[in-house]
């Protein structure tokens, strides 16, 4: 709203006791009282100036402060105030009388004998006078025009079934010469009774839709429930099934670290009791090389059967070595047990995708589809047909991109 108006837009006069409603228009207080009072009767309130609907009357708030006071002052310097204004001429949104000269009074009845509207003042003559005792009234209506014919300016009457056009009194001379017609009134009764059965198969459409709206509501609240419980099962027998590969790999590593132990302690044996035989045998050594060197003959002899005794009863173990030892059994056992969890896992997975697509949701049932009368293209809601994966790769792409980590660490385990 401007700051700087002064005029009142129902009055044209200066502002007294300014107003604002809530589009932010103003006017004098006593003239928005006066409009609304009107509309009172109608029970529609709406904006003098932009035209804006309010269901219920609005609250006026007044204008305080400086901007008021400038206004009262500037008014003191006028006349009193004008009476109220009559708010029955017509507006830009009224039909106006076609009778009043200048400003024009809101018309209040359409004739459609005299094809004019008049005010209320205008409209005496019609009820005094014997003269349009036998003319029709009806509420006002605008676009008169559309009640004339057009080549013969006459009111139209009459209706042609042939073309099925409103003509008048004169085109049954000769433009409709011959052709099925009817008054409007029997062509407007007969189309009555169509508009009511077509009304009440509009009325059964809504029903019917509401109806399968409400079905569709309900089915949807179950589908969420049933979609959250099965993530909800699907997350707890995943995360029993990874605690049981974690047990299996708790498995596999004692078995591992097991059999190691196992073959450590072994081969600490087996060498131990290597380097005592490799001490004793040395020590021999050192006693065969100090006989050696003996001058005493008959020393060297005694000894020598008894070294040569002992050596020759003495057999020592052969502690075989397999160069090839490996855990590699177990790592090939494991990949072909991931191989087969993958495989066996891509094709239930493909199984349980096949099985929920084949399940249709909603759809449409073409049979009972008819052609709209407003438009031939209506629009046509069709469920969306899904191609059934056939590998895991294809299975992946309905995952959800917010997956959460343990969900990313079956993935890859498996």
């Amino acid at each position: 709203m401007a700051s700087d108006q002064e005029s009142c837009f129902l009055c044209k006069e200066y502002l007294r006791d300014p107003v604002s409603i809530p589009c932010g228009h103003i006017f004098c207080s006593i003239c928005l009282k006066t409009y609304w009072d009107h509309a009172d009767y109608t029970g529609s309130y709406t904006c003098p100036q932009c035209r804006v609907s309010y269901n219920k009357r609005p609250t006026p708030r007044r204008i305080g402060g400086s901007r008021q006071s400038t206004l009262q002052r500037n008014s003191e310097s006028f006349p009193p105030p004008p009476p109220s204004p009559d708010y029955n001429y017509a507006g830009p949104q009224d039909v106006g009388c076609d009778i009043c000269i200048g400003k024009k009074h809101k018309a209040i009845k359409t004739c459609l004998m005299c094809l004019a509207s008049y005010c209320e003042k205008h409209l005496k003559p019609h009820f005094e006078s014997a003269t349009f005792k036998r003319h029709k009234l009806v509420d006002e209506i605008g676009h008169l025009d559309r009640q004339i014919c057009p080549q013969h300016q006459k009111g139209l009457e009459l209706f042609c079934r042939t073309d099925q056009m409103c003509i008048c009194v004169l085109c049954t001379v000769k433009e409709h010469k011959g052709h099925d017609m009817v008054s409007a009134e029997q062509e407007r009764a007969e189309e009555q009774q169509r508009l009511g059965a077509t009304q009440a198969e509009i009325q059964e459409k809504i029903h019917d839709r509401f109806k399968q709206m409400e079905e569709l509501k309900q089915a949807v609240d179950s589908l969420k429930n049933s979609a959250q419980r099965a993530l909800q099962e699907c997350e707890k027998m995943f995360a029993d099934m990874m605690r049981s590969i974690e047990r299996m790999q708790q498995e596999m590593a004692k078995l591992i670290s097991s059999n190691k132990r196992a073959a450590l302690s072994n081969a600490e044996g087996h060498l131990e009791r290597l380097t005592h035989e490799i001490a004793d045998l040395k020590r021999r050594d050192n006693e065969i090389t100090q006989l050696s060197r003996t001058e005493d003959h008959i020393h060297f002899i005694q000894t020598y059967h008894m070294l040569i005794a002992q050596t020759e009863a003495e057999e020592l173990p052969t502690v075989s070595v397999n160069p090839y030892f490996s855990f590699g059994p177990v790592n090939k056992a494991v990949s072909e047990m991931k191989q087969h969890l993958n495989e066996f896992s891509n094709d239930e997975l493909v199984k349980v995708a096949k099985a929920v697509n084949k399940m249709t949701f909603c759809q449409l049932d073409e049979s009972k589809k008819r052609r709209s009368v407003k438009s031939e293209e209506a629009a046509v809601y069709k469920s969306v047909p899904v191609k059934e994966p056939q590998h895991r790769d294809d299975f992946m792409r309905y995952d959800r991109p917010g997956r959460s980590s343990r969900g990313r660490r079956v993935s890859h385990q498996l």
